[in-house]
């Protein structure tokens, strides 16, 4: 019989938190008020490049890889004073953010965190002041640089982490564009699919939309600990977690797709729905077990199991 999962109040204060999250915000937050008086000192218009991506990365969000990197290293029995896991969630979060950016350039997105898209902002400031050229053009080029800045400031941060570390950096910088380009090939195909049919079946290979958030900062942070014997254990609980996290996105209509949206409306009804919520509850078990076997400390264990409940549960 499958477990009703816990619910994430229930698991998380089982352990005692750190301020890492914090320090993660405050890190962020002093790198582009830094960066942002380099410019004004530089070139004083570049300066808005810095306060544009800072208007971004400081909107919300759930800071998945951050959390996950975290997750992974504290599991894994890294020291919470160190500073090298907090950068390297930092340029975790700032990659993210270049890969939003392109993005919503790309699908043509108009509103991020119920503010406009850098690159509808940007279009508009041109036609506002009626600039020369093309409006949406200028746009796209402006949003395209902050997304170059993002990622510089990224690899700045990495390239200062240890050497097992900095390898999980390159693969992941290499790996998720040939994620983002198979996903965009599929898209304009209309071959994309809303239903993670293949995470479901064992993948391996990843996908722009989830693996990347997840394989990679876990097997950063054990990497950040001295940990490499905990990758196989990492890359097996990243797989199970990112299908169920991908099965209830599509539940919950995260996608913002049409096709999505016709899907659950033809295929979810109350028997289709239980039995996709039945599939999220083995997934978790799965990963249950999977930490059960592995070399960490039972808070760690706490912590990885608290990590999968919040990704896979329903929202409240």
């Amino acid at each position: 019989m499958t477990t009703q999962p816990m619910p994430p109040e229930a698991v998380l204060t089982e352990v005692p938190r750190t301020d890492m999250p914090a320090r993660v915000e405050e890190r962020l937050s002093g790198l582009l008020h830094a960066e942002q008086a380099r410019c004004r000192a530089v070139e004083p218009r570049a300066a808005g490049m810095v306060e544009a991506l800072a208007d971004l990365v400081t909107a919300g969000g759930e800071r998945i890889r951050p959390t996950a990197l975290l997750t992974g290293y504290l599991a894994a029995g890294g020291d919470p004073a160190a500073t090298p896991a907090v950068d390297a969630a930092v340029a975790l979060e700032l990659l993210d953010a270049c890969y939003l950016i392109r993005r919503d350039v790309r699908e043509n997105t108009l509103l991020r965190h119920g503010a406009p898209t850098l690159h509808v902002r940007h279009a508009a400031e041109h036609e506002r002041n009626d600039w020369g050229g093309d409006a949406r053009g200028f746009g796209v080029g402006m949003a395209s640089l902050i997304g170059d800045l993002a990622t510089a400031l990224a690899d700045r941060l990495a390239a200062d982490l240890p050497d097992a570390a900095r390898q999980v950096w390159h693969d992941l910088r290499i790996g998720r564009l040939g994620g983002s380009y198979a996903d965009h090939v599929l898209s304009s195909r209309y071959l994309a699919d809303p239903w993670p049919s293949g995470c479901l079946t064992g993948c391996s290979r990843g996908c722009a939309s989830g693996w990347y958030a997840l394989q990679h900062p876990l097997l950063m942070g054990a990497a950040l600990a001295g940990r490499g014997d905990l990758a196989v254990a990492y890359q097996d609980y990243a797989r199970l977690l990112h299908a169920a996290w991908r099965v209830r996105g599509f539940l919950d209509g995260e996608d913002h797709d049409w096709y999505g949206d016709l899907l659950r409306e033809l295929l979810l009804g109350t028997e289709d729905r239980a039995r996709a919520e039945r599939t999220i509850g083995h997934l978790l078990d799965r990963t249950r077990r999977i930490l059960a076997a592995a070399p960490v400390s039972p808070a760690g264990r706490t912590e990885l199991t608290a990590l999968a409940v919040r990704l896979a549960s329903a929202p409240a």
